[in-house]
This record gives structure tokens, sequence and C-alpha cells, in this order.
């Protein structure tokens, strides 16, 4: 489900649409479920302080705001399967950033994965780019600070979501997202660019619903029940499912060049997979 989310979004992109717009409308289909579940969540729990407000705030603001703007930038420049790959490097840069924010030091498997992981990025985007040329270079470094913005919102979320648990969290970031999401759109756009053709709005309700309220809470159910390393392992197909699914729906080509790149992706996240350094928290913007 997490893999069809790059997709339905260029599937919509046919259609006029622009980014700001096409958040807004994922956001306003899928925005009810996580407020339903933040009240759910909170029936019993303990009140939360202003520490408590102000971390959920610039988490929901981080990881399902500017991240998710961001993704949605740069898949008009780059392929499906690029984008995913790119977003799948969250958890070495997660490595990356606590060895430079925290001060944890890398060991012999975090050089490996990085290596492995980087290179097969290296490879499909040097492929890409001869091309495409400057739209894969401006559409990737889009991808990828939304990809950083992630990462940090996981460093900074991983103490708070065992005070408040997973779903709690996630639910109050979704909602602080969405009124970012809704603002934005205020700024950038008249109303009248809420007049879209019913593709567009039928492809907004399948990513809000399919792409992403079931699968960040199946997620986070599937962690509960089997643990992060295993759940982590199971991701591991997103990125293999993402050039299937494009080549599919979207007539994007399967080379040599992007296989390798992922069979090295997949690699080096195995790698951290196995060392047990891959974070908890492993939903998707």
């Amino acid at each position: 489900m997490f893999s069809a989310k790059a997709i339905v979004i260029k599937l919509a992109y046919r259609h006029g649409v622009d980014a700001a717009t096409l958040l807004a409308l994922r956001m306003a289909f899928s925005v009810p479920f996580f407020v339903a579940a933040l009240i759910w969540s909170s029936r019993g729990a303990a009140p939360l302080t202003l520490s408590d407000h102000a971390r959920l705030i610039l988490i929901g603001l981080l990881g399902y705001y500017a991240a998710s703007y961001l993704d949605f930038l740069g898949l008009q420049y780059i392929t499906a399967a690029l984008e995913r790959l790119i977003l799948y490097l969250s958890p070495t840069l997660v490595v990356v950033l606590s060895a430079l924010l925290l001060r944890k030091r890398f060991g012999r498997y975090e050089w490996g994965a990085l290596a492995l992981a980087y290179g097969g990025i290296v490879l499909v985007f040097w492929h890409d780019v001869s091309f495409e040329g400057g739209q894969v270079v401006l559409g990737s470094a889009l991808v990828f600070a939304g990809a950083v913005c992630y990462a940090v919102y996981m460093i900074i979320s991983g103490e708070l979501v065992r005070k408040l648990g997973a779903i709690r969290l996630t639910a109050y970031a979704m909602c602080v997202s969405s009124v970012a999401v809704f603002a934005q759109f205020a700024v950038l756009n008249p109303l009248s660019a809420l007049r879209q053709p019913p593709e567009v709005y039928w492809l907004s309700v399948l990513n809000a619903a399919l792409c992403t309220v079931l699968p960040v809470f199946f997620t986070m159910l599937a962690i509960e029940r089997i643990g992060a390393s295993r759940a982590s392992m199971a991701s591991m197909i997103g990125p293999v499912s993402t050039i299937a699914l494009a080549y599919l729906f979207l007539g994007e080509p399967v080379t040599i060049w992007q296989v390798a790149g992922t069979a090295l992706v997949l690699g080096g996240i195995y790698v951290l997979t196995r060392a047990g350094k891959v974070p908890a928290s492993k939903e998707e913007t």
C-alpha cells in the first residue's frame, strides 16, 4: 500500500493538479480517521504536558508535512521507482544523524550498510540523469530533503513514542500536519483550485485510504506483534513492488541498472536490520 502512493500521485499529476492541492486533498480525506484515532487513544491516558505538545507539533510539521510536501514536489520530476528507493534510505539517515547529533559511533555493519545503500542510489540516479538531466537532480534533491525531515522526525519521536504510544503519537502528528497542509493550500491557491476532474478526487481517496491510513495502522499493528526488526524485513518488498506497479500502471521501464541499484539498497537496509539498528517507527510519508 505504501508502495502504491507514488503511483497514485503520478497518475493524478497527469490531470494537471499541483502538489499543494493534491496534498490537501489527501489530508482532507484521511484526517477524519486520525482525529478519531487520537480521541480513541487519548481515553484514560495521562494528559499531555506543554513540552509534549511542542514536540508533537514539531514532529508533525517535520515528519508528515514537510516530508510529504517535498516528496510530492519531487515526484513531478523523477520516476516512482527512484522516489521509493530514496525514501527507503530513511533508516540509514537515522544512523548518520544519530552519529552526528547524538555522538553515536559507527560500527562495521553501519559502514557496510551505508556503502551498499548509497551505492545503489547512485547507480539508479546516474542512469536516470543520463536520460532526464537536471529534472532528476532537482526531483531527487527534493525527495532526499523529505527523507531527511522524516529521519529527524524518527529521532525526535523515539522517546516520545514510548510515553504516548504509537497510535496516539501518529494520530496527533497527522492532525498537526493536516492543519499545516490546509494553511499552505489557503496561502498558495484560491478555492477554485479545488475544482478538479473526478479522477483527481478518486485518486485522492485511494491515496488517503489505501496509501496513508491503512498502511500506517497496519505497520503499527505489525510492530506490536512481530517487532520492529521483522516488520522492517517484511517492508523490504516496498521498492520491488513500486517498480512492478510503476511498470504496470505508469509504463516506467525496468532496467538492469534499476534492478541492480534496488538490490544494493535492499542489501544495505538488510545489513542494518540484522545489526538491530533500524528504528522502531517505520511509518512513511
